[in-house]
């Protein structure tokens, strides 16, 4: 008889007593510093997921764990019944470094794209002067952007949406990285474009060269709001800020999420200028815990590592020296490595990914897969030069013996 191990009594209790919504890889965590994490049984692995971006800082960054108790220590929440002296600086933080005029907290990255709806929506009923009930929104085909009802109701990941209709009415659904299709969906009740400046979880799809300026310009020119969804592309992951700047356009609408408070917290928010964000009256929008203190100090400090300790450009240079890399791999099973900045991916002629994964958790490295023929190497972007290659050794020993 074999005995049951401490990771074994855990995954059985979550099995028990939770909804089987994940199918998460056999290691079970309990503590993690920086680009490491470990497991209940104390063995050491390399983070190569991040938690989809959320830890650009890396595990625990003591600066964002610090300023997270000095506000426990003071006040958590008051809702937004009430000011608060906290949530101000964080807006003015986040629009600093945006560039935009105007923020929006909430919590999880489904409430900030929710939100960014509502902002298009009625924008396009107060200013645009759509008819009412008849606004349209395009998306593009593979997206990602949350799992909530209506948002579930345009992606077109089977898995996602099976099971959940009847979906939302008022979006378009049209080829990612094609203009031509974007220009022909557009009709005088469309309000937005809603669109990730790279595909994550279709398998980190990186756009053609131009792509985003160029649907910025027929957005502007057709009077719709261009909203770029960089809840996991923002905040440094890419190599910029903000990945829609590589492309030097500025979005009429930014969503944030994840890296927004270092994995310690749900903290999102929209950034816009005030003619995008004046939409929004007493009653028209709102979240209990959106701006609270709490998580108000942590996005601030957040923040503040990202660009004190250059996390973009480290991104950029890291993310070089780890794609060329793993472009150095041969086998006749890989069909493309691609990415941008430390957002990268392998992609095999066949749907054996996730068996990859499993051998890399043997290695001691987390990696996700996605799509079944897909693995995504997402690291914190505090990781060093000498960390790069002792992952990239344990993933070229996989692959050998795959």
């Amino acid at each position: 008889m074999i005995s049951k191990t401490v990771t074994d009594e855990y995954i059985e209790r979550d099995f028990e007593y939770g909804a089987r919504n994940y199918a998460p890889l056999p290691v079970v965590l309990e503590r993690g510093e920086g680009v490491w994490v470990w497991d209940v049984e104390g063995k050491c692995y390399f983070d190569m997921l991040s938690a989809y971006s959320a830890l650009n800082q890396g595990h625990n960054h003591p600066r964002i764990v610090a300023a997270a108790k000095a506000q426990m220590d003071k006040l958590s929440l008051t809702s937004r019944a009430f000011h608060n002296n906290v949530m101000g600086g964080f807006l003015k933080k986040i629009c600093e470094l945006t560039g935009f005029e105007k923020a929006l907290p909430m919590n999880s990255g489904a409430e900030g794209v929710e939100t960014a709806i509502k902002a298009m929506r009625r924008w396009g009923y107060m200013e645009k002067g759509i008819p009412a009930d008849r606004a349209e929104i395009i998306v593009c085909e593979e997206n990602f952007h949350a799992r909530t009802t209506t948002i579930v109701g345009f992606s077109t990941d089977p898995e996602a949406k099976t099971g959940f209709g009847p979906s939302t009415p008022g979006f378009k659904v049209i080829a990612y990285d094609d203009i031509e299709a974007l220009e022909a969906a557009i009709t005088p009740n469309t309000c937005g474009f809603l669109v990730e400046p790279i595909q994550g979880e279709a398998g980190v799809k990186v756009p053609s060269p131009g792509y985003l300026k160029a649907a910025r310009e027929v957005c502007s020119r057709q009077n719709i709001l261009f909203c770029a969804d960089e809840i996991q592309t923002g905040l440094g992951r890419t190599g910029k800020l903000l990945c829609y700047q590589h492309d030097e356009i500025r979005p009429d609408i930014v969503i944030l999420g994840k890296a927004l408070s270092g994995g310690l917290y749900p903290v999102s928010a929209i950034a816009c200028d005030d003619w995008v964000m004046k939409v929004f009256d007493p009653g028209s929008h709102g979240s209990t815990y959106g701006g609270n203190p709490l998580a108000s100090a942590i996005g601030i400090a957040a923040l503040d590592v990202i660009v004190d300790e250059k996390l973009a450009d480290r991104a950029a240079t890291m993310g070089l020296y780890f794609l060329d890399k793993l472009r150095s791999l041969k086998h006749d099973k890989i069909r493309e490595v691609r990415g941008k900045g430390l957002l990268l991916a392998i992609e095999f002629t066949e749907p054996i990914a996730k068996a990859f994964c499993k051998k890399l958790k043997a290695e001691g490295l987390l990696a996700k897969d996605t799509h079944a023929v897909t693995v995504r190497f997402a690291p914190p972007l505090v990781i060093t030069r000498e960390q790069v290659d002792e992952a990239f050794s344990r993933i070229q020993s996989v692959l050998k013996a795959f």
